[in-house]
Formats: C-alpha cells, sequence, structure tokens
C-alpha cells in the first residue's frame, strides 16, 4: 500500500513492521489512506502539506520533520514505508536511536552542523505551535527573550572547519534535554496528531490574585510551560497564585499562612536585585521540621538569565528545608532546597530579606543567581492543583468507567492513531 513506485522492499521498513503490533500496523494503514486521500494522490502518498497540516508542524520545523521522515528524497511524497520506518525508530526505537533522531531534526539546515540559528529556527517554531494563541496576553514574555534564555543553557562545544562559530555536538544536545525536559518531549511527540495535547504541549492555567498588577508576576506562561516539563501531566491543569510579596509583604509568617489553607504540591520563585530569577518545586507542604525532610520529586529551577531544570541526583535526601523558631545556629530559621544547613542549594531566611544559593550535590545545581548571597526583590509561591483533585474530593470515586474509557483513547492518541479510520 502506499508502495506502487518502489522497485524493491526497503529492509529497513521489514524491521520497522516487527516493533509493532499488528493492531497498530493496521491503524497505521488507516492513517496513512486517510492523509493519502486528502492529499489527490490516487492514495499513493501523503503531501507536505497534508502531513503538516495533520500533525500540526509549521516552519522551519516541519520542514525538516518531512525531509527526514520521506529519507530525504526531496520528492514531496510521503509513503506508507516511509511513516512505518520514521515511527519505527523515533517513537518505538532506543533512547539513543530517538535523540540522534531529534538531533538531526534540529538541523533545520540540513549541512550537518547544529548551530545557533539551526536551533532559533527550530525554538521559534516550537514556540509558534505552543504560545500563538497567548503570546498577545498581558505579560507575556517576547519570544526572541524567551529563545534566548533556552539557548543560554547550551554549550557550544563543537568548532567545525571553516566556521567562525561553534556548534553542539550530540552529547551537548542531550545535556540540554536533561536541563530543559520540556523541550525533549515536545520534540520527541511531534509525529502524533496536533489535537491530541501531545506530551510537552500544554501550559497550566495560571491563576492571580484578585486586584494584583499582571506584569508583576514572575511567572509566565513561558516559565510555566519550563518548569511543568518536569511535572506529570495531572499537575499541568491549574496553578494557583497564592502569596506574592508586592501583595502580601515579605513576611514569612504571611507566606506560611496563605499556603497553609490548601493541599498540594508548591512553586517558590524568587527574582533578586540582580535580575535573576529561580526557585524550586516542593513536593511536599511547607511544615516545621528540626532536618531535611521531602521526596525526590522536588527540583530546582532557573528562569532567567538561562532556563534549567535540576531534578535531584540521589546523593543526599536533603530535599526540602523549613525551620520556624528554632534558636540553633545549627538550625536555621527559614526555607529552602538541598545542599546541607547553612549551606544550601536555595535558601530564603525567615525573615525573607535575604538567603543564599551554592552549588549543591543533591540536584547537581550551580549557584543560582550572580554570587551566593541573595536579596529577595519579589517572592511568589503558587499552588499545584492536581488535574481532577477537586472533583475527587466532591465525587468519591464515582465517573470511573467514563474516566477509564478516556484513558484508553489516550493511549490511541499518544500514538496518533484514534480516530485514523474517520
Amino acid at each position: 500500500m502506499g508502495n506502487a513506485e518502489s522497485s524493491a522492499p526497503d529492509p529497513r521498513f521489514a524491521s520497522a513492521c516487527r516493533a509493532f503490533t499488528h493492531k497498530e500496523l493496521e491503524d497505521l494503514k488507516s492513517l496513512f489512506v486517510s492523509l493519502a486521500s486528502q492529499s489527490q494522490s490516487n492514495g499513493q502518498y501523503i503531501s507536505p502539506t497534508v502531513f503538516k497540516g495533520f500533525f500540526g508542524i509549521d516552519g522551519p520545523l516541519g520542514d525538516r520533520m518531512f525531509d527526514l521522515v520521506t529519507q530525504k528524497r526531496n520528492d514531496k511524497k510521503l509513503t506508507f514505508e516511509d511513516l512505518v520506518i520514521a515511527k519505527g525508530t523515533y517513537e518505538k526505537g532506543t533512547k539513543d536511536e530517538i535523540e540522534e533522531f531529534i538531533y538531526q531534526l534540529l538541523d533545520v539546515n540540513d549541512d550537518g552542523i547544529l548551530g545557533r540559528s539551526d536551533l532559533e529556527a527550530a525554538l521559534t517554531s516550537m514556540f509558534d505551535n505552543i504560545f500563538s494563541q497567548r503570546r498577545s496576553e498581558p505579560g507575556s514574555s517576547s519570544q526572541e527573550d524567551i529563545i534566548g534564555i533556552f539557548l543560554n543553557a547550551l554549550n557550544f562545544s563543537k568548532a567545525n572547519e571553516g566556521c567562525a562559530a561553534n556548534s553542539i555536538s550530540f552529547e551537548d544536545f542531550r545535556k540540554w534535554c536533561t536541563l530543559l525536559p520540556s523541550v525533549r518531549k515536545f520534540l520527541g511527540s511531534l509525529l502524533i496528531a496536533s489535537d491530541t495535547g501531545r506530551s510537552g504541549s500544554q501550559v497550566p492555567c495560571l491563576l492571580d490574585l484578585e486586584n494584583i498588577d499582571s506584569n508583576s508576576i514572575l511567572l509566565r506562561k513561558e516559565y510555566a510551560w519550563l518548569i511543568g516539563g518536569a511535572l506529570s501531566h495531572q499537575e499541568l491543569d491549574e496553578w494557583k497564585l497564592l502569596y506574592h510579596s508586592a501583595f502580601n509583604g515579605l513576611s514569612f509568617n504571611t507566606f506560611l499562612g496563605n499556603i497553609s489553607n490548601d493541599e498540594g504540591p508548591t512553586v517558590l520563585i524568587i527574582k533578586d536585585k540582580e535580575g535573576y530569577i529561580y526557585g524550586g518545586y516542593a513536593s511536599q507542604p511547607w511544615e516545621r521540621h528540626a532536618d531535611f525532610y521531602g521526596d525526590m520529586k522536588s527540583f530546582l529551577f532557573q528562569l532567567y538569565p538561562k532556563a534549567s531544570i535540576f531534578r535531584p541526583t540521589g546523593a543526599n535526601n536533603n530535599l526540602q528545608w523549613c525551620a520556624v523558631n528554632f534558636s540553633s545556629e545549627s538550625i536555621p530559621n527559614g526555607i529552602g532546597f538541598g545542599g546541607r544547613a547553612n549551606h544550601l542549594g536555595l535558601f530564603l531566611s525567615a525573615n525573607f530579606d535575604q538567603g543564599h544559593t551554592f552549588a549543591c550535590t543533591t540536584f547537581g545545581s550551580p549557584c543560582l543567581s550572580k554570587s551566593s548571597q541573595i536579596n529577595p526583590e519579589v517572592i511568589e509561591c503558587w499552588r499545584i492543583v492536581r488535574k481532577g483533585a477537586q472533583q475527587e474530593r466532591q465525587d468519591g470515586i464515582k465517573g470511573s468507567v467514563l474516566d477509564r474509557f478516556k484513558e484508553d483513547r489516550h493511549m490511541l492518541n499518544m500514538v496518533g492513531l484514534a480516530n485514523s479510520s474517520e
């Protein structure tokens, strides 16, 4: 099917077929037939326009994906064999194979050199897809600024003969994916139908405090998307602002009072007087302890001038710190993450007027600001409302049959197969 012009079977096709179940292959055939019929090709191939429209990939990134999927033939014809081989590698391959495919995908200029211009073009396509309906909102960051902070997390270590600027190596790319899991998730799900809520595309709904100037809020949609890359799908529905220092004052007691009325994880964000923005995700409630506590879901992050996520390394269990009204100097009063007492990865004193940030093995994180001593200018705390949490409290286990049906359908969507025969 869709292979009338092939003179001989491609051995990669036979190999790729073995990665799928019989049902998955039948669904892929149905998908191909549906898209080929829209391409006015007598059912022989899928056109670039139909391909990019169905998968929702436009611009240089969409062109590059079509080029890779059609094995760079430049005939603008995507066959059934092409689709199976690409999905077999991109979705069913090993971690190395998948990341090698994404690494090639980012080389939008197709010159074998993955430079800054390639990444700028790819990120522009990504953000157009994710934030196209949101960039006009008040307080939205400019796309150029956001691209800049994402690229600042990259190490361009690869020298190229005859080229003044360095490019990124495959190892540079893999480290970048570790620091920016939201980018990795999105780039790893592009052959999933665009209307299925593909991995890496969801942006939490941010609920602000009433009567607060939106321009004073640190957490932009783009920052929330970045942080959300390290969280589960259930934690990307709704985030609620519980505390903002410009509205509530720089008060530790007010902070604890505001966040104690809600359950669930929190995101703490700080902007210091040097202009750096960073913070931490606290998986456990902020409660009085005389030592470190928490679990391996917590992490630190940087938002400006570079974007990075730092997850636990497993070196120790010094995840969260929350000490209140202790008189011992060995137990500093305040909140923080990682490291050790008086030398944390991130720490805010109980007066909320000073703090520190040191490189720490807990998260493998560097100093998050310009210097280790920090002077906060703005402090925010957001509650993550897990998807369905409020409804679960009201309805208990009611509705589980319909939910299971939706989950089954979502699994089909994740491989781009649902509705393929329609």
